[in-house]
């Protein structure tokens, strides 16, 4: 049985990812173009909480995704300013503040939220850890993937296949984490 589930994002690439992830769990994603209420805060759970609870009652299981890089050397940033500061600096000006800096260890992590017909809300948090690379690398993915290397590899989210990236993203990670709820739950109720 396949269960459609409704992915509220402008991001082609967050939307082809997801719908890479979730196939074998047996979703189809579907994009659900609405209106969200993105707040600004320090916190991704806030952010996706209350973006996902804005939608109100869609009548059907709807979920939203933010994610952040966080900087060890730059005390967490960008975080959750991640898109704001891509679009303003973008991986040249991340690169150029960390020009001379030994420590480059940094994390990606993704927050999911899905909401149920029901009204109930559950978040999904994952990261994976890495570090910033010395120029920008890769042409696949988007955002930073062309400076971040995953912990353990070599090569930056953008020299990897989507299928690769899949393997160890921290969004992957998170909506692996939302897929195996949701099958739990289904099973519950049937």
């Amino acid at each position: 049985m396949v269960v459609k589930l409704y992915f509220v994002t402008g991001n082609e690439h967050k939307l082809l990812e997801a719908r890479e992830v979730l196939k074998p769990y047996g979703f189809l994603v579907e994009r659900l173009r609405a209106r969200k209420l993105e707040i600004q805060s320090d916190s991704l759970v806030e952010i996706v909480k209350v973006a996902v609870q804005s939608l109100g009652d869609v009548g059907v299981p709807v979920f939203v995704e933010d994610a952040g890089l966080f900087i060890g050397a730059l005390n967490g940033f960008p975080g959750p300013y991640s898109a704001y500061v891509y679009r303003t600096i973008g991986v040249s000006g991340i690169l150029k503040l960390m020009e001379g800096v030994e420590n480059r260890s940094a994390y990606f992590e993704s927050a999911v939220a899905l909401r149920m017909p029901n009204g109930e809300v559950e978040v999904f948090v994952e990261r994976v850890k890495g570090f910033i690379s010395t120029e920008a690398r890769g042409t696949g993915g988007f955002g930073f993937d062309p400076i971040f290397i995953p912990e353990g590899h070599t090569r930056t989210f953008a020299e990897m296949s989507l299928h690769e990236k899949n393997t160890l993203s921290h969004r992957a990670k998170a909506l692996r984490s939302m897929a195996e709820w949701l099958k739990r739950k289904l099973r519950a109720i049937s």
